[in-house]
């Protein structure tokens, strides 16, 4: 695959950058021409809901629409010269074969907003996507070749991420490798690429909280916190996992979290209602568990949920009740161990210093929201804290492609993706200074 993207490189870099852009308009009106389909595909092949499915399905079509339209901008740089009649400019050029490898929560938004970007700006690619869902994956690539992207741009491989992700990057003609997955899989990576000094870029892990003060308004804030922990069964690398609440207002705030929960309807992502699927699969759910049994040892009882859902409606899928840890302090592991499904710690916090302090003591720093009327706070938290992506009286997962994305700490290594940023890690500059 990488032999093959390497032989098409060089008539795709060729080509002038409003006319790839073209062929991205084209993968977006095949895509959106058949949205119906590809969500249905995805609820059976991933579990999300119907909703989530076809909203992701239209967001990954407007991904390739906006790069699209970066074919007619791809802008590079220039500046005066302190030398008389010299001209300074300097413009983009691609890297060559890049490797995307992708994972199954989003498995068609996150290979849309690698694929998009890479191909803008004149790479060509071998995507390999999670085993766990690789139909998506695969039916954006079949979107490409429809569209008539030259042969051996676009390039499919699919298998175990960890031995492909190697694979990829010890593949001779690779220059780049965009990763989104774990931290175990991505640090590995990591390391190999050192080694043959290749551009990398690493989307990995979060332990997201959401603070909730107490002049929030309060039945949003008690949607939202419901909205970012549960939906997509929490397997959000953005998801909730810890709800720091201020103290006046934490029993209140979670009783009501917990009768907001209970609410929810878990099943079938087909089913007209429901509103939280399954695990991905056994060895997820088996995560999940793990975790809550953990849960129970270091704060007690859940006060929501806490099992795995059997019986009728439940006997063909992998579904765990959205669950709930009360009086979680930040020591615990289900406060400094990303879960990735349906389990929440709050946790108590004395005032908006300490809320703080609380939700930076954690390794990663991919998301973090705030509920909160006070605008003073609400700027001193986007100061003070220690994330890549952060939300204001709105749920920490739900990002738009327009703005880059990306974390801190051990979240995220290299540029950021998606928006404008994401020219800067599929392109390199070449300078020129021209004598007049």
């Amino acid at each position: 695959a990488a032999d093959a993207a390497e032989r098409a490189l060089g008539e795709w870099a060729a080509m002038n950058a409003p006319a790839r852009g073209r062929y991205l308009f084209k993968v977006a009106e095949i895509l959106e021409s058949r949205l119906d389909q590809l969500a249905e595909e995805m609820t059976r092949e991933e579990g999300k809901t119907l909703p989530e499915a076809r909203g992701e399905t239209m967001r990954s079509v407007n991904i390739f629409r906006y790069y699209g339209g970066e074919g007619s901008r791809l802008p590079g740089l220039q500046a005066p010269s302190e030398r008389p009649r010299v001209h300074m400019f300097a413009i983009r050029k691609p890297l060559g074969v890049c490797g995307l490898v992708t994972p199954w929560n989003f498995p068609s938004a996150i290979p849309a907003w690698k694929l998009a970007p890479a191909l803008i700006c004149g790479n060509t690619v071998v995507l390999k996507p999670a085993s766990a869902a690789p139909l998506s994956a695969w039916r954006i690539v079949e979107a490409c070749h429809e569209a008539g992207i030259p042969k051996g741009v676009v390039n499919y491989v699919a298998g175990p991420g960890g031995v492909l992700g190697e694979a990829l990057i010890d593949a001779r003609p690779v220059k780049a490798v965009s990763f989104t997955g774990s931290c175990e899989v991505g640090n590995r990576l990591h390391e190999r690429a050192s080694r043959r000094r290749l551009r990398i870029q690493l989307e990995m892990g979060g332990k997201n909280p959401t603070i909730v003060l107490a002049d929030c308004d309060f039945d949003q804030a008690v949607a939202n916190v419901v909205n970012a922990a549960f939906f997509s069964t929490g397997q959000k690398c953005t998801a909730t996992s810890r709800c720091i609440v201020e103290e006046p207002i934490y029993e209140k705030f979670l009783e009501a979290l917990v009768e907001a929960t209970k609410k929810l309807k878990v099943g079938n992502g087909l089913e007209p209602g429901v509103e939280i699927g399954p695990a991905i699969d056994e060895k997820q759910l088996e995560t999940d568990l793990r975790y809550i049994e953990i849960g129970r040892r270091e704060a007690g009882e859940p006060v929501c949920g806490g099992r795995r859902l059997t019986g009728p409606g439940y006997d063909k899928g992998y579904f765990v009740e959205p669950t709930i840890f009360r009086d979680v302090t930040p020591e615990m592991t289900i406060a400094q161990e990303e879960i990735f499904g349906p389990v929440l710690g709050v946790m108590k916090a004395k005032d908006f210093e300490d809320a703080m302090r609380i939700a930076n003591a954690v390794p990663f720093g991919l998301s973090a929201s705030i509920q909160t009327t006070n605008l003073s706070r609400v700027f001193e938290f986007v100061y003070g804290m220690e994330a890549g992506l952060l939300t204001v009286n709105l749920p920490s997962a739900g990002v738009e492609y327009q703005l880059p994305f990306g974390g801190t700490k051990e979240s995220s290594f290299g540029p950021k993706e998606q928006g404008p940023a994401a020219l800067d890690f599929y392109s390199d500059y070449k300078t020129g200074y021209l004598k007049y």
